[in-house]
């Protein structure tokens, strides 16, 4: 272990580096006194918090020492890495188009070009045969850029003007540009620091839009902008002075509402404005009571309620437009603890529901008119389906998204009246691809209390079930998110090498319902880490492989995941991948300054209070490294993270190699250029992937 006060760089990496560029080189940091952070009378000493300066340049040296070393070690994978990136990019059908959807007379669609990195964003007026009309091509906007987003296109009710933003860092903070689709031309109109997305009114020259806050880049205020006056002279239509609370705003599928909708993770309040009148008075529907959740939908002369008010799953309600508050809500679909009701699509004649039932989604059609129902018909025992884009209302075509661990994405138009389904387009996978080779199943695992954890696994048929194939466990189990079974033609990859991919289910998310995310949170978080070590150690009491070729991989929270299963069971897995780890909890969770801190109280708990500080830190993965052998570990970041900064990974990184006792790999890999989505381009993000999968191939021998 080094000594207390001084912190060095791993000599190991300043070797490889030399060696790499053939010239002798100083350490970037010389010796850095370590942080004391001492709260509830509890200090603790973080060697490593210098590493938080982000213009410094000796953390960018040491940054970019470390992508030396993984590249040094890595260097014997680099053709195997180029062949698994055009084997992934190879089963891409470049020359692509979307199906075109109908909005306000116009056919929107988006296409990708051959061998480009971006879409164009394209329409027709009145029917597919007209000419096309490109409203964003984004190849010729990116030029000269090593990172470019665009977001929120909106266009308005007259059709002739396009909002959007644009993101050239990877900060997520978004400059609101205007233009006009009669000319071509873009209006002197910016507006900077937004979230990308923005909202007509009916006018066609005021947009709502909504802005971050500079530091923590939280969602903090609505602003309406007229077109041809300053962004400075943008006037402020809702503040959101709780800092746990983010906003944002939208129009209903009517078009006769603007919302803004302000939220944390467990309440949630909106307000309404009539379209036609954007200088008029805000109605709010329901003031926000903690605990509270509902969402809004307009129809006719009511509102839809989705909400949990006396419901744990949600149940849907109905309200008058001018009696909006929850004593005058009145049930249409009532709470089951079996199903979570999450959001409806609203059309003239039908709703369609969409509900979760033992983890996968239904689709249940109601009419109207008589009151009749029935459920969408799904063919595989693990699927994922939902609504996809349906804007027109007067209609009786429900738009609907289908696919599963061996089909690929496939979009759906299906008549509510006749019943009858159209596949309109299915994901093209090139090559020989063929679903008939693989076979899905549901799985379960049997946690620590007793409750039945569900996986999805995928494989190549033919595998024998002795043990000895290679597997890949992912996981998340955050925010209520469920990582549903979905198509992957990266992953074939990895199953035709052998290998068994899993998805576990674990408490978190809300896979069985709104329980089974509220047993994965706050004071029952390990829940989660445990849930996830029982499902890894199915797969290898079920014999479908073995500690020396499990391989478990999750980002974000789920590298939260990761961190804390390392911890708790590291003679699990072969090796572990880490995707943009939030790992450093108590620290982060004790900083406002940080983005997302304030807003996510509710989710792992506030640790100024003292029994969540204790809690966090039980499990906190930079914390509870220990002096231990670890699996071999892949760690991915960027340098302009907003979510988790660059700094939480690389801090862990820097403990592990100071403190674990084996012999085992600790790369990392900070993409100096990106923040927490990576590569913004349409194939460059695939050389990241195939990086991660040569660092699981070579672990296991796999040559090609």
């Amino acid at each position: 272990m080094k000594p207390i006060f001084f912190i060095y760089l791993p000599a190991f990496i300043l070797l490889v580096t030399a060696c790499k560029t053939e010239t002798s080189m100083n350490p970037p940091i010389a010796e850095k006194k370590p942080k004391e952070l001492t709260i509830h009378g509890d200090t603790r000493i973080d060697n490593y918090y210098w590493l938080r300066e982000r213009e410094n340049p000796e953390v960018i040296a040491y940054l970019e020492a470390e992508n030396a070393y993984r590249e040094a070690v890595m260097k014997k994978t680099e053709t195997l890495q180029e062949q698994l990136f055009d084997e992934i990019v190879g089963r891409i059908k470049q020359t692509d188009e979307s199906v075109p959807y109908k909005k306000n007379g116009y056919y929107y669609y988006t296409r990708y070009e051959e061998g480009k990195e971006y879409p164009v964003y394209c329409r027709k007026k009145g029917n597919l045969d007209a000419g096309e009309e490109i409203m964003l091509n984004v190849n010729k906007m990116a030029e000269g850029h090593a990172y470019f987003s665009v977001s929120g296109l909106s266009v308005s009710p007259d059709n002739r003007f396009l909002t959007y933003g644009v993101d050239t860092v990877s900060r997520r903070k978004y400059t609101i540009h205007v233009k006009d689709l009669g000319t071509g031309e873009l209006l002197a109109d910016e507006i900077p620091v937004t979230t990308g997305s923005s909202v007509w009114a009916n006018d066609n020259k005021t947009i709502f839009y909504t802005r971050k806050d500079e530091q923590t880049l939280r969602s903090k205020a609505i602003h309406s902008h007229i077109l041809g006056t300053p962004a400075s002279e943008d006037m402020l239509v809702f503040n959101e002075g709780d800092e746990t609370f983010s906003t944002y705003v939208y129009k209903t599928k009517s078009e006769q509402y603007i919302v803004i909708g302000s939220g944390s993770t467990m309440t949630s309040e909106y307000r309404v404005l009539d379209a036609d009148q954007p200088e008029g008075e805000w109605q709010v529907i329901q003031p926000r009571t903690r605990g509270l959740e509902y969402s809004i939908y307009h129809y006719g002369d009511h509102f839809f309620i989705v909400t949990n008010l006396e419901a744990t799953n949600f149940r849907l309600m109905k309200t008058p437009l001018d009696q909006t508050t929850k004593e005058h809500w009145f049930e249409v679909i009532p709470h089951r603890d079996d199903v979570m009701l999450e959001g409806i699509e609203l059309f003239s004649d039908f709703m369609v529901v969409d509900e979760r039932k033992e983890g996968l989604n239904h689709l249940r059609i109601i009419n109207m008119k008589d009151g009749s129902e029935h459920y969408l018909d799904f063919w595989e025992e693990v699927y994922t389906s939902g609504i996809s884009v349906n804007p027109e209302f007067d209609t009786h075509t429900l738009r609907f998204s289908y696919s599963s661990l061996t089909i690929p994405s496939s979009t759906y138009d299906y008549d509510m009246v006749t019943r009858e389904k159209v596949l309109l387009k299915q994901q093209e996978v090139l090559g020989d691809f063929d679903p008939e080779n693989y076979e899905a199943k549901r799985l379960y695992a049997t946690a620590a209390d007793g409750k039945k954890i569900p996986m999805s696994i995928v494989y190549r048929k033919g595998i024998e079930l002795d043990s000895e194939n290679p597997a890949l466990i992912y996981g998340y189990g955050s925010y209520g998110a469920t990582m549903d079974p979905g198509f992957s033609s990266v992953r074939l990859s990895l199953l035709d090498r052998g290998f068994v991919y899993a998805m576990a289910h674990i408490r978190g998310s809300q896979v069985n319902g709104r329980p089974w995310y509220e047993d994965g949170k706050l004071f029952n978080k390990m829940n989660t880490f445990t849930d996830f070590i029982s499902c890894s150690e199915a797969l290898i009491n079920q014999g479908y492989t073995n500690p020396d070729k499990l391989f478990a991989m999750g980002g974000s929270a789920g590298g939260l995941l990761m961190g804390a299963v390392i911890n708790l069971r590291p003679d699990l897995y072969k090796g572990v991948v880490a995707a943009v780890p939030f790992v450093d909890v108590v620290t982060t969770m004790l900083d406002e300054s940080i983005p997302l801190t304030t807003s996510e109280y509710d989710e792992w708990g506030n640790p100024n209070d003292k029994d969540y500080y204790d809690y966090m830190l039980s499990y906190s993965p930079y914390d509870q490294v220990e002096a231990k052998d670890y699996p071999n570990l892949l760690v991915t970041t960027g340098l302009h993270d907003s979510q988790v900064q660059y700094w939480e990974p690389a801090k862990w990184v820097a403990r592990l190699r100071d403190l674990k006792t084996d012999d085992n790999l600790l790369l990392m890999y900070c993409n100096m250029d990106t923040g927490h989505g990576g590569a913004s381009g349409r194939f460059e993000k695939y050389r990241e992937t195939a990086m991660e999968y040569a660092f699981m191939f070579m672990l296991l021998g796999i040559e090609a």
